[in-house]
């Protein structure tokens, strides 16, 4: 009853110091912009600071890492997005385990990709995009936030389903390879719809399709993949918070009352609106079933694909 009463005590007082929010990918992608909404947003409603930390490298590896060893008392987290179960088939000899070492928080947002191309590529549509890639005399490139991220991932969902062969311009970050697609370096991207609307509403980017099964709701106009003739085609983007193994239950239960009341705040609703994004809240246990789908079904995706370390 003794330990149950300081558990209880140690939930009601958390945070008792300022709380890392660690994000494994740079600033500007659609990570960093959901871990900096909610951060602000649970800083408010606990009144402690909650920070946001960005530590890249190896695909969002090394920010991995680092929350796996941290002390399991909730004051280190970790936000991630879909890449963080395609990480264990691109990088097999890890320094974590991606299941044992971490305690599921929640999922709190979802986001299809956006298919995009340079203004000045001559493709209106998915259909005019294959026409050129099958055509041996172009040469297109698709940037990605680096190697083994969620957008490379779609690239290779899509390459091998529309059989195609784009090829893969890896970037440090999802603003630089947003900046050379505008820049027209490249000509083609999957990109997070968090990251990239602002841009396609100001004409600096022509985006073809959505990724998800349905249309998004942030732009109803926009067909998806799949109604663009690449049949099986479906991918989104999941955004969710962890922390170390062994972080106390109740600690647990605070944070996913809290995440699901920051999401589900008018504010945070109306931003997510703007940018396409689409709040969702479950529990720690839903989360970690997902976790384990999503990483047995990208192995498959990265086997097929032949996709390797670099």
């Amino acid at each position: 009853m003794a330990s149950l009463h300081a558990h209880a005590q140690q939930a009601e007082t958390y945070p008792t110091k300022p709380v890392r929010v660690i994000v494994g990918l740079a600033p500007g992608g659609g990570t960093d912009i959901i871990a900096r909404l909610l951060t602000q947003k649970l800083s408010e409603n606990l009144k402690r600071t909650f920070i946001v930390e960005n530590r890249t490298g190896a695909g969002g590896t090394v920010a991995y890492a680092l929350v796996a060893k941290a002390p399991p008392d909730g004051h280190t987290l970790l936000a991630v997005a879909s890449g963080y179960a395609i990480t264990p088939a691109v990088y097999p000899k890890l320094s974590y385990d991606p299941i044992r070492d971490f305690a599921p928080i929640s999922v709190v947002v979802q986001a299809p990709i956006v298919l995009m191309v340079h203004p000045a590529l001559p493709a209106r549509s998915v259909k005019d995009l294959l026409a050129l890639a099958r055509n041996p005399r172009t040469q297109l490139d698709a940037a990605s936030a680096g190697h083994g991220t969620s957008n490379h991932l779609a690239l290779a969902l899509f390459n091998s389903l529309a059989r195609v062969n784009i090829t893969h311009v890896p970037y440090k970050g999802t603003g630089q390879a947003l900046v050379d697609l505008m820049a027209g370096q490249v000509q083609v991207m999957f990109g997070n719809i968090l990251s990239s609307l602002q841009y396609i509403k100001l004409g600096r980017i022509r985006a073809l399709a959505v990724t998800s099964v349905k249309r998004s709701s942030a732009m109803p106009d926009l067909p998806t993949v799949i109604e663009s003739g690449v049949p099986g085609y479906e991918t989104t983007t999941w955004h969710g918070w962890l922390g170390p193994a062994g972080l106390p239950a109740d600690i647990v239960s605070k944070l996913n009352n809290e995440l699901a009341r920051a999401v589900r705040s008018r504010d945070v609703l109306d931003k997510l609106a703007d940018d396409g994004g689409e709040p969702v809240a479950g529990s720690p246990e839903q989360f970690r079933a997902h976790i384990v789908t999503e990483i047995s079904r990208w192995r498959k995706v990265v086997r097929e694909a032949g996709i390797r370390a670099e």
